[in-house]
């Protein structure tokens, strides 16, 4: 059983950093979830800087708890997880960067193990799917982001971070009809930057939209969009006010604050999770690191969603609990 280090008993600042403090190995036994970095951003296309973004990350993680009182579960109860280190990206190559990924994920999805993914730009979200296509075929999509990312190419390059699930869909490795995004805004270039999301096949809810049907509405459309399907959950940080989280290349105004950031993690809960990534985390415009305090927040929210899951399970397999028999899908949405 891999759980992170006793801060109580090890100060914060001694050893080497890793995420929450977990034993960094390469391993897929014993553990129900690793934390993987992709510390690529050659696909950026106006800040860049997010290769630093995982170590960033880690760096804060130390301040993490295993106890998790918003969901009242201590995760370690449950899960065992450890620090995979990063995936030897190649820069300014992204197809070969997309076939290490592909190599260091597979091993870790075909043992049922829950990859938690730290970038690096967006364009590394097609690595991940291009991995979980080969064990589950096309997987449902949960994308919280600012922007649509469906473009069809920058400057006339087809992989860059504004357009890995136009390749995902051409590639047949999404199940557009349970895939959804949520929260994009902000100035673009017309209309069909929100369109073609919708004509590849998504379900689109633009942030005025969010606020208009209220938080509640935006997860039960989440929950009925995806079903039992299998899903992936890429998290873009930009998808957050910059109030919230300055650290990052694309920010754009009017996005969610921090607590309605993790409230939409939390969300979640009673979905086939079986990964997730969170993106653009851009340390050099992060004032006081408080990007890496989300970011790290919302990767704890998503490895509390591993535990919960995993609990769920354990009630399952021979018990029925005050009277009733738990369902693997029960979720207070």
């Amino acid at each position: 059983m891999y759980q992170p280090k006793d801060s109580a008993k090890s100060p914060r600042f001694c050893g080497v950093r890793t995420f929450m403090r977990l034993e960094q190995i390469r391993t897929t036994d014993d553990v129900d979830f690793v934390v993987v970095g992709v510390p690529f951003d050659t696909a950026a296309s106006y800040r860049t800087g997010q290769r630093n973004g995982p170590q960033h990350i880690r760096n804060f993680s130390v301040l993490l708890r295993p106890y998790n009182p918003d969901m009242d579960i201590n995760i370690f109860d449950y899960c065992s997880g450890v620090d995979y280190g990063d995936v030897d990206v190649i820069p300014g190559n992204i197809h070969r960067t997309y076939d290490n990924m592909v190599e260091e994920l597979t091993p870790i999805v075909e043992k049922g193990i829950i990859p938690i993914i730290m970038g690096g730009d967006h364009s590394i979200t097609l690595g991940s799917l291009r991995a979980f296509y080969n064990q589950y075929g096309p997987i449902a999509l949960v994308h919280f982001d600012s922007h649509g990312d469906t473009w069809d190419n920058y400057y006339g390059e087809k992989y860059m971070h504004g357009t890995p699930f136009r390749r995902a869909v051409e590639e047949g490795l999404l199940d557009v009809d349970h895939s959804i995004q949520v929260g994009m805004r902000g100035p673009l270039y017309s209309i069909n930057d929100i369109e073609d999301a919708r004509d590849l096949g998504f379900e689109v809810i633009p942030m005025r939209e969010v606020r208009q049907i209220g938080f509640n509405e935006v997860m039960k459309r989440i929950h009925e969009r995806v079903g039992d399907r299998p899903v992936f959950v890429t998290y873009d940080i930009d998808f957050v006010d910059p109030a919230y989280a300055p650290g990052t290349g694309t920010p754009e105004v009017g996005g969610p604050t921090s607590f309605e950031a993790l409230e939409y993690v939390r969300g979640l809960d009673g979905l086939n999770i079986v990964g997730f990534d969170l993106v653009e985390v851009l340390p050099s415009y992060d004032s006081n690191e408080i990007t890496a305090v989300l970011a790290s927040s919302v990767m704890f929210e998503m490895i509390t969603l591993t535990a919960l899951k995993k609990k769920r399970k354990l009630l399952t397999k021979d018990t029925v609990v005050q009277g009733k028999e738990v369902n693997i899908q029960d979720s207070k949405y």
